[in-house]
């Protein structure tokens, strides 16, 4: 290995290590509660180290945004490959979307919340697309005729809209129901009028 490739692959390693440091910060403290500074104090480097790699904290918040929206585009195109039919992949989709928002919280806050990407980032972001596609496709073969970006707008938000409820306030419980079972109505509720409206 050339001298070349050593400094790269060392440069690729130390910048894996600060963002390993990064998420052991975050699952510790949370969100909030990263900086800098303790991402150099956890690696045992001094700060200026640390920028020379990230220019500054969202730098560092987009990283993981980008890895968050990979990782939900996988989940998702699993979810589809499951089925035939159109109508139950988008229905496998959403509930593959409402698993992963629960069971990679921390993702899904810097995804949506604390690191949600602008318009000019969102537009060189591939992960993003990529996961937009999943849903984008699934729908025109349920509809061809269909106003697809509308569509793709109106699923995204009523599902990111369902989670951020729960995310925000879990202790909903209404009509004496279980939170789960609760939650899984209003799910299969939201699935079965979208495809409703979707298929007419």
């Amino acid at each position: 290995m050339g001298i070349a490739e050593r400094k790269e692959r060392q440069k690729t390693e130390m910048k894996a290590a600060m963002l390993d440091a990064a998420w052991q910060l975050v699952l510790e403290s949370g969100w909030q509660s990263l900086s800098i500074r303790k991402i150099a104090d956890a690696i045992e480097y001094s700060v200026p180290v640390v920028y020379e790699y990230f220019e500054n904290k969202e730098a560092i918040l987009l990283e993981f945004s980008k890895l968050g929206f990979k990782l939900l585009s996988n989940k998702l195109k699993q979810a589809k490959a499951n089925y035939r039919d159109p109508s139950q992949q988008l229905e496998a989709i959403a509930n593959a979307y409402w698993d992963f928002a629960f069971s990679h919280k921390e993702y899904y806050q810097v995804m949506f919340g604390l690191g949600m990407p602008t318009c000019e980032q969102a537009k060189t972001m591939p992960e993003l697309t990529d996961f937009r596609k999943v849903i984008e496709t699934t729908i025109s073969d349920i509809n061809a005729d269909a106003n697809v970006f509308i569509k793709v707008q109106s699923f995204w938000s009523m599902l990111h809209g369902l989670v951020s409820i729960n995310l925000v306030a879990p202790e909903n419980n209404r009509n004496g129901k279980g939170k789960d079972e609760l939650n899984n109505l209003v799910l299969k509720d939201f699935i079965s009028g979208f495809l409703k409206g979707l298929q007419n």
